[in-house]
C-alpha cells in the first residue's frame, strides 16, 4: 500500500502533549491517520519522542510570541488546514490556593492560542474541561451537561471562565467541551485515590476520620477511556454541533466508604473503620497539620467543605455523539493498584509522585 505523505493526512495540534493524557492522545491520533503536532514547554515530563507522524514543537501559552512562532511552523507544514486542536495545556494546583497562573495559563493562554489560530482553516477546537465545573448532585441523582455550573475551588473556576471565553469571545469557532472526570491509571495517579491508599497502607491514624458522608463518591475515568473519548471526538468532528459539552466518566462511582473498605480488606484483611467527624474540627486539624508539615500536607482546609460532594454522571450524550462508554471500572482496577502499593511500595510512590 502506498505510504501516505504528510500533506495527505489531516493535521491535529495537541497542546499539553507531555501530560498524562497528552502523550497517549498524540500516539492514538497518529495511529488513526493524523499528522500530529504536539505543543508543550521545554522540560520534564517530556512529550512523546521519535513517534512516526508526531512532531514535537516548543510552545509556552503564556507568551503570545511563542504561540505565534509555534503556529507558524504548523502553518508552513499544513498549508493552514487543521482538522482539530485538542487543547489540554492548563494550570493545576491541588493545594486549592488561588493563583494568577490560572488566568495567565488556562484562560489567557487559550485566548492567545485561539487568536493565533485565526489564520487557519480550523474544523474543530476541543477544550478539555472538568466535571467539577458542575454543582455536586445528591446521591441517587446524576449530573448532565445542562446541570448547574458551580465551581468549588480555583481549578474548576478557571475551566468555567475558559469555557465562557471560548463561547463568547470566539463564537465562530466550532468548539467542543469535554468535561472529564478524575483520571486514574493502572498504577493510581488520581491524587485523592492515591492518598487514600497511602493512608490505609501506612495505617495512618488520620485515615480513620472523614468529615463527610461516606455514601458520597466521585466519578473517575481510566486514562485509556479518556484518550478514546478524545480521539472519537476528533474523528466525529463533522457530526458534533459547535459549543457542545460532553461529560466523560464512569457513571456509577464507588462511594468513599466502599473504597475505604475495599482497600482495607486487601491491605489488612478487614474493613477500614471510618468515623465521621464535624467539619469544623476537621478544618482545624487540617490547618494545624498543614502548618506543622510546612505546607506539605495533602489534606487542605478547603477540601473539608467538599467532603460531601457527590459526582455521578449521565453519559448518554457521550454514548449518542461519540459511541463511547468506559471499558474500565475503578472497582475492578483498584485491586491491581492496591497490590502495587502493597508489594512494591517504592515503585508505587515513584509512579504517583509521592517522593
Amino acid at each position: 500500500m502506498k505510504e501516505q505523505h504528510q500533506q495527505d493526512r489531516p493535521a491535529v495540534i495537541v497542546t499539553g502533549s507531555s501530560g498524562l493524557l497528552g502523550g497517549p492522545v498524540c500516539r492514538r491520533l497518529a495511529e488513526e491517520g493524523y499528522e500530529v503536532f504536539g505543543f508543550d514547554r521545554v522540560g520534564l515530563p517530556e512529550p512523546p519522542k521519535h513517534l512516526r507522524h508526531v512532531h514535537d514543537i516548543e510552545c509556552d501559552v503564556t507568551s503570545y510570541a511563542n504561540v505565534q512562532g509555534a503556529l507558524r511552523k504548523v502553518h508552513e507544514r499544513t498549508g493552514g488546514r487543521l482538522a482539530s486542536v485538542v487543547h489540554m495545556a492548563a494550570y493545576y494546583d491541588f493545594s486549592g490556593a488561588d493563583s494568577d497562573l490560572y488566568r495567565e495559563v488556562t484562560v489567557n493562554g487559550t485566548d492567545r492560542l485561539l487568536n493565533g489560530l485565526s489564520d487557519f482553516r480550523l474544523e474543530q477546537f476541543i477544550f478539555t474541561s472538568t466535571m467539577l465545573v458542575h454543582r455536586p448532585c445528591a446521591v441517587g441523582d446524576r449530573i448532565r451537561e445542562d446541570s448547574p455550573l458551580q465551581a468549588q475551588w480555583a481549578y474548576p473556576e478557571s475551566k468555567i471562565a475558559t469555557e465562557r471565553l471560548i463561547r463568547e469571545g470566539h463564537p465562530s469557532v466550532s468548539s467542543v467541551f469535554l468535561r472529564i472526570a478524575g483520571v486514574y491509571t493502572d498504577y493510581g495517579r488520581q491524587p485523592t485515590l492515591v492518598q487514600q491508599i497511602k493512608r490505609i497502607a501506612e495505617k495512618d491514624f488520620q485515615g480513620h476520620f472523614y468529615p463527610g458522608d461516606g455514601d458520597n463518591g466521585q466519578s473517575a475515568v481510566h486514562v485509556d477511556d479518556a484518550v478514546e473519548a478524545i480521539v472519537r471526538t476528533v474523528n466525529r468532528r463533522e457530526r458534533i454541533e459547535p459549543k457542545t459539552a460532553i461529560l466523560i466518566g464512569e457513571p456509577d462511582p464507588p462511594s468513599y466508604g466502599e473504597l475505604q473498605d475495599r482497600i482495607g480488606q486487601q491491605l489488612h484483611g478487614e474493613d477500614w473503620a471510618t468515623v465521621q467527624i464535624p467539619k469544623a474540627v476537621a478544618k482545624v486539624g487540617a490547618a494545624v497539620n498543614d502548618t506543622v508539615s510546612g505546607g506539605e500536607s495533602f489534606i487542605k482546609p478547603y477540601m473539608v467543605d467538599m467532603a460531601d460532594d457527590h459526582y455521578a454522571l449521565d453519559i448518554s450524550r457521550a454514548e449518542e455523539l461519540l459511541g463511547w462508554k468506559p471499558k474500565h471500572d475503578l472497582r475492578e482496577t483498584l485491586a491491581g493498584i492496591v497490590q502495587m502499593a502493597q508489594q512494591n511500595p517504592e515503585h508505587f510512590r515513584k509512579q504517583n509522585g509521592l517522593d
